[in-house]
């Protein structure tokens, strides 16, 4: 998997700040890249942190003002998955603050009894039949309860309520942001790995993008771990995005049944 991905992003930030972004690949996957942070003239450089599964957290500290974050990257992934450790299948078993799947066993109960790839694919056919793709019609805290309640959302929403039927089914399952070329309209996406048969596999409800061109930002149990910005303190506004992301040659097309994995 070869791409070239993107992201213009012009900060509005009313009070000084304390502000995380998740917005590049891992390293190992990175051929050339280039990151600048600019507030009034004045660059800023961020400290750099390593999440558990290969994710980099850029944390920055921000005055008032507009600051101009400028993000570029060539990518080359092998089929090489990544990291984990035998925890994992405990860790995205458990309920999280937008995947409530305690409170959606009586609704995940039509999908037990059968195995789990057959309760991945029956989940996956589910939600993508039930729910409506709008943008704009969820909220930053809307959790995977409110989303089948009100039968729309965005790609977070898709895969917050994969991920806790797949829970409360008995199994695992995690939130992958992602670049993902041939998504229409561009953004980041985001989409659910499974642990099937001893390995995590992409799940993509909303089937806007093929699932082998995805490339990976960040892993974890919903989008409070995965967010692109995350503002620890103070306040911050987007005024602006662009994200791009082309794959090197032509997208291959996906059926959205048979298994993908993800580098």
């Amino acid at each position: 998997m070869r791409a070239r991905v993107t992201v213009d992003l012009d900060l509005n930030v009313g009070t000084s700040a304390d502000v995380v972004l998740s917005i590049a690949p891992p390293t190992a996957w990175i051929e050339d890249e280039r990151l600048s942070v600019d507030a009034d003239d004045r660059s800023i450089a961020p400290s750099v942190h390593v999440d558990a599964h290969g994710g980099r957290l850029h944390r920055l500290a921000l005055r008032p003002g507009t600051t101009c974050v400028r993000y570029h990257a060539e990518v080359s992934a092998p089929f090489v998955p990544a990291p984990s450790d035998e925890l994992d299948p405990v860790r995205y078993l458990r309920p999280s603050r937008y995947v409530p799947s305690d409170a959606l066993a009586e609704k995940a109960a039509r999908f037990a009894d059968t195995s789990a790839r057959e309760i991945v694919h029956r989940v996956a056919d589910w939600v993508h039949d039930n729910l409506d793709y709008a943008p704009g019609s969820s909220g930053p805290t809307d959790s995977a309860v409110d989303t089948i309640r009100n039968r729309e959302g965005v790609c977070r929403d898709f895969a917050h309520v994969t991920i806790a039927l797949l829970r409360a089914s008995g199994v695992p399952a995690r939130l992958v942001s992602a670049y993902a070329p041939g998504l229409d309209p561009m953004d980041f996406h985001a989409v659910t790995e499974a642990f099937v048969e001893g390995r995590w596999e992409v799940v993509d409800a909303t089937r806007l993008a093929p699932r082998p061109h995805l490339v990976r930002i960040a892993t974890g149990r919903d989008a409070a771990d995965t967010a692109l910005l995350t503002t620890l303190s103070g306040a911050v506004g987007v005024d602006r995005m662009t994200v791009t992301a082309a794959a090197s040659g032509a997208l291959e097309q996906d059926d959205h049944v048979g298994s993908v994995l993800l580098p």
